[in-house]
């Protein structure tokens, strides 16, 4: 059973996320940034992943492309401005169906003992940005996703 934790407060322009991995960090790091692992889990189930751009460095830029079995394709892309392996990233993201709507996102790694916990928080331009992101029914495509990356750090280990 998952321990995912998505948090949306009124009138806030953020989105909190927690979840705990079975794994060391540096084993969830590898698969949340590497970009045959992250193909392996983003977005939904019926879908398939490509990553065109991985450079997980500051100054970095990222790109991926979840193409659903319509054939209809939803690209994601963005700048990472800091990272410390395998302890935290931060970048951008936004989705290009909906270009200048950005969002600043960081992502934690803290170690539990043989457990990761992690939080990733995502900072919207406006609290309208933010509640359309949650009414596109994120919290199930990310909760489908978390699952899949769950499946993809057990391969790790």
């Amino acid at each position: 059973m998952s321990d995912l934790e998505v948090i949306v407060e009124p009138g806030r322009q953020d989105i909190v996320v927690r979840r705990g991995f079975d794994a060391p960090r540096e084993v969830v790091f590898r698969a949340m940034t590497e970009p045959d692992l992250v193909a392996r889990w983003w977005g939904l189930k019926d879908s398939e992943t490509r990553v065109d751009r991985s450079d997980i460095r500051p100054g970095g830029t990222w790109r991926v492309v979840e193409r659903m079995p319509n054939g209809e394709e939803h690209a994601f892309r963005g700048v990472v401005h800091d990272v410390t392996a395998p302890g935290y990233f931060v970048r951008t993201f936004e989705y290009e169906g909906m270009p200048g709507h950005v969002m600043l996102e960081t992502h934690r790694l803290e170690s539990d003992g043989d457990r990761t916990l992690y939080t990733a928080q995502s900072v919207f331009q406006s609290v309208e940005d933010r509640d359309g992101m949650v009414a596109s029914g994120m919290e199930s495509g990310m909760a489908e996703s978390m699952g899949a990356l769950d499946e993809v750090i057990a391969s790790l280990v």
